[in-house]
């Protein structure tokens, strides 16, 4: 008996620490207004593989299956395509409108760290504002939660149609020719300008292209400045974008986390125009721990009509991502609570109206009705880091009192459950 390859179980402290995480990503959605939604795991394959949705790229990755109706379907590999058809169903939708959705999505790719087949994904959305003020937004919301984590990070962010512009004008003609160009410097990171150069070399390109190409990436961390001057897009609509967010940017101080990159373009072909991806800023933690970007074609093909735009943008947390950093840095510690102790059968009635009036007043109680020998219950209290245990015997039932332990401070009295109730408080 044994897990799928690439899922895990959850348990303790650490789906403590991961349950505390999603709290924190799930109180800033609401606080940046975003309207919780839920969608079904099961898609419609056609939906799923459509080439205005993940695109090849996804594909090979999405779990495929049929029902008895032999409907072909599929498991979604992330929140934005079921968003997408959300908007695209509800045409009477208020706009703008904003949405989170915290679910499991399945992708059946190669496991590794941080990198699993069933995983978590926070995602927040906002369909219907064209300008780079829903980007900063989000990108102010990402700031806001990494803060509270306690993780520095940087967020890295680029626009694929500024790249595509600039590819242009280095010779790289065709618009497949451009995607298949960004897919390969969007690895720089990981396989080097080496390998960035031996996988150009790949794709029939002509060598002046390339090695303009080249000049390119050996470029010292150029600017977004330097590179619409150098290669004259003051003109262009990518340039415009990317300048209207980097005033933003720059204007709300998100400078000081936000950094710009013209090689990203996160692989998947559906994003037009602004994307970002955040990691470690310490550089120890190589995996992205989230990322997002803008996809203002999808909604109108989705619905038939490819002239209609409803410009849209999300944000998503790795969720998987994340724990590895925080389990790096210290193991988690289990939830405290008080701990109910009936010193026999016949005070259960007793502990469970004590549980009662602590849980009453929000305190996480545990009422311990193994029947173990009190010596070994409190050792193993102690060993759990809780502070309060709540003993009853006969002698308390008698008096109509319990007896509180502070496991911290070693003492204990005796007081009515109210009075503990207050204490422990």
């Amino acid at each position: 008996m044994q897990n799928v390859k690439g899922t895990f179980d959850y348990v303790g402290a650490e789906q403590a620490l991961r349950k505390k995480v999603q709290s924190v990503i799930e109180a800033n959605f609401e606080l940046y207004d975003f309207d919780s939604m839920e969608t079904p795991v099961l898609n419609e394959q056609e939906l799923l593989a459509s080439k205005y949705a993940g695109g090849d790229e996804i594909l090979k990755e999405m779990y495929q299956l049929s029902d008895q109706g032999n409907r072909q379907l599929g498991l979604r590999y992330d929140l934005t395509i079921p968003f997408a058809k959300v908007v695209a169903l509800n045409p009477g939708l208020e706009i703008p409108f904003k949405r989170y959705e915290i679910g499991k999505v399945f992708r059946d790719g190669p496991v590794k760290r941080g990198r699993l087949r069933e995983f978590i994904q926070c995602d927040a959305d906002v369909v219907g504002i064209q300008g780079p003020e829903a980007e900063a937004e989000l990108m102010q919301l990402a700031a806001t939660v990494f803060r509270q984590l306690g993780m520095d990070v940087v967020i890295t962010w680029n626009n694929r149609l500024f790249l595509s512009e600039l590819l242009a004008r280095l010779g790289v003609v065709s618009a497949d020719e451009r995607l298949s160009v960004m897919l390969t410097l969007d690895k720089i990171a990981k396989i080097g300008r080496e390998g960035v150069q031996a996988e150009l070399s790949t794709k029939g390109l002509d060598d002046g292209v390339t090695r303009n190409i080249i000049g390119l990436i050996s470029m010292d961390n150029p600017t977004l400045g330097q590179l619409t001057a150098q290669f004259d897009l003051g003109a262009s609509r990518g340039a415009e974008e990317a300048d209207a967010l980097q005033a933003l940017i720059d204007q709300t101080g998100l400078g000081l986390r936000c950094r710009f990159d013209p090689f990203l373009s996160r692989g998947l072909s559906f994003y037009t125009g602004t994307v970002y991806e955040i990691f470690d800023k310490t550089g120890g933690y190589g995996s992205s721990l989230g990322g997002g970007g803008r996809y203002d074609d999808i909604i109108g093909h989705l619905v038939g009509r490819e002239d209609l735009r409803y410009p849209a943008v999300g944000l998503s947390f790795g969720m998987e991502s994340i724990m590895e950093l925080l389990l790096e840095r210290e193991m988690p510690v289990a939830p405290s609570y008080v701990l109910i102790l009936p010193i026999s059968r016949e005070q259960t009635p007793l502990a469970l109206q004590a549980a009662a009036k602590l849980r009453s007043a929000e305190i996480r109680t545990r009422v311990d009705a193994s029947g173990r020998k009190l010596k070994k219950s409190l050792t193993s209290a102690a060993s759990k880091g809780i502070r309060y245990v709540i003993l009853i015997g006969e002698a308390e039932a008698a008096q109509g009192q319990v007896r509180l332990k502070d496991m911290k401070e070693m003492t204990e009295s005796a007081m009515p459950i109210e009075t503990a109730v207050l204490t422990i408080r």
